[in-house]
């Protein structure tokens, strides 16, 4: 059961129900410009927006200020913890020499975050491996979070319970008096809470066995309960945080990108980006061999100038005369050498 919060706050029957993919992404958006907070109570999730109104926000401080047993800060994810999260998939998930000295170097430089996520999204083969590879990381993480502050809680997307049972429970979460199906139901709940502070919830073992056959998976939309939260005070509820379910929370690990379209729309105006200055070195390359073949042409065109004199051919020719023999040498120097008659 958990713990009493403040006498004037009603008490919880059963443990939070907490979505660890929305915890998730909170996590990895919790920056220097937005504050996350988790609510001990309900366990719903706000920020602190600071594009609402200046009174909202004076709200929403004086809440925090008088209840601050309730409300816990996410802790924002530092770039070391970062570098360590890419690092630890790289060597451990990433086989291909060429790809992990790729990914190495972007980590080293400037933006790791945002470029790794887009190299690795560019990549298939590294996609799948990567999304496993960081839900199971910030499951660890959370769960050593919530642990750290006594968190009565279950992940819904580890409990087998029907839809409609999941929203009762949250509907009767300060009810002492429920039905045989709900009291079943919460004895489920603390059961499975147990298991959050193992030692197993930290370091799961691997499945033993023969690996399952490899069977083409089928795309089932996750059936999610919805929120029904009743002690939101009126000052938080414009802060509250409550995305969409995602089936790839990888793209959750730059806090650049709000969702896996985000990041989508960012590659594809990078690819844009790419093909517009690769047409434009074609155009220059057909331009340069355009301008080659102008100057053959022109070269090949122009006239040839002979600045060679009468005297220069006619010893030219004398000099080829004395190779040949006698009988061969031309007939018109042979007469001009005979002398001419002379007059009676």
């Amino acid at each position: 059961m958990a713990k009493q919060i403040s006498p004037s706050l009603p008490q919880a029957q059963n443990p939070l129900i907490l979505r660890c993919s929305r915890i998730m992404e909170a996590f990895a958006k919790s920056d220097d410009e937005r504050d996350f907070f988790l609510d001990r109570l309900e366990g719903f999730l706000f920020f602190v927006d600071c594009d609402k109104s200046q009174d909202e926000l004076n709200a929403l401080d004086n809440e925090l200020k008088v209840f601050k047993e309730r409300y816990v800060a996410i802790p924002k994810l530092t770039s070391y913890e970062t570098k360590k999260i890419m690092e630890g998939f790289v060597n451990e998930k990433v086989y291909d020499i060429d790809t992990k000295e790729k990914l190495l170097d972007i980590i080293q430089g400037k933006e790791a975050r945002d470029h790794f996520l887009e190299f690795i999204y560019d990549h298939l083969a590294e996609l799948e491996k990567w999304q496993q590879y960081y839900q199971e990381r910030s499951r660890i993480r959370i769960i050593e979070w919530l642990r750290s502050h006594s968190f009565d809680f279950v992940f819904e997307e580890d409990l087998d319970l029907p839809k409609h049972i999941l929203e009762r429970l949250k509907e009767t979460l300060f009810e002492t008096t429920v039905s045989k199906e709900l009291s079943s139901a919460r004895k489920t709940l603390q059961a499975k809470a147990k298991t959050y502070y193992s030692n197993e919830a930290l370091h799961p073992r691997p499945k033993r066995g023969r690996p399952p056959k490899q069977v083409t998976k089928a795309e089932i939309e996750p059936q999610v309960s919805l929120d029904i939260f009743t002690q939101v005070p009126k000052s938080i509820r414009p802060f509250l945080f409550t995305p969409e379910i995602s089936t790839s929370l990888g793209a959750s690990f730059s806090s650049k990108f709000e969702n896996e379209e985000a990041l989508a729309a960012t590659r594809r105006a990078n690819l844009e980006r790419d093909l517009e200055a690769g047409s434009i070195d074609d155009k220059l390359a057909t331009l340069r061999k355009l301008s080659g073949h102008w100057k053959e042409e022109s070269a090949a065109a122009a006239p040839t100038i002979d600045f060679s004199t009468d005297d220069d051919d006619e010893e030219d020719e004398d000099e080829e005369d004395e190779d040949l023999p006698k009988a061969k040498r031309a007939p018109a120097k042979a007469a001009a050498k005979k002398p001419a008659p002379k007059k009676k």
